[in-house]
């Protein structure tokens, strides 16, 4: 990771800071939304709908709250997004088993070619950066970013996309 560059003589290091902490964000969110459009215009769906055909390419038969959870997402943002892929014929929903109420979602042969050309990670850049961090880092990212949303006014529970809408 290059160093930061030293603060302004003229700015105290108080007032630098947040600067440095929002160019961070920034440049998080930018290298993502770089990768996420690079997908979209390799493979013309968006990063999240690529994400949800890696997750069910690997578990096929899944369920939309497994892929929900999988995915870090609502049940209804999955729902929404397994709606496209069904419509675009990328994925296809079933009934089956025994409890004929829960559907059961498998990649359809256009949804494995697509996937064959997508580059890159399928969940996107920072979901994989993030499972590459280890615990205490992660604990700490955690524990300041929910700090961060307290100071913002927001609840924990607060609604969030997917990046990849965003």
């Amino acid at each position: 990771m290059p160093a930061l560059a030293p603060p302004h003589p003229s700015v105290p290091p108080d007032q630098e800071a947040p600067a440095r902490v929002l160019q961070r964000f920034r440049q998080v969110f930018t290298a993502a939304r770089a990768h996420y459009q690079q997908v979209e215009k390799q493979v013309g769906i968006g990063g999240a709908q690529v994400w949800a055909l890696g997750v069910i390419a690997s578990q096929p038969g899944l369920g939309v709250g497994s892929l929900a959870r999988a995915m870090h997402v609502h049940q209804s943002t999955a729902s929404n997004l397994v709606r496209a892929l069904t419509e675009r014929n990328l994925v296809a929903a079933a009934r089956e088993g025994s409890d004929k109420r829960a559907v059961q979602l498998r990649l359809l042969p256009a949804g494995l070619a697509l996937l064959a050309q997508v580059p890159g990670p399928f969940t996107g850049l920072l979901p994989q950066a993030l499972d590459q961090l280890d615990a205490d880092t992660l604990a700490r990212l955690q524990a300041d970013l929910t700090t961060l949303i307290h100071a913002m006014g927001m609840a924990d529970d607060a609604p969030a996309l997917p990046i990849a809408q965003l």
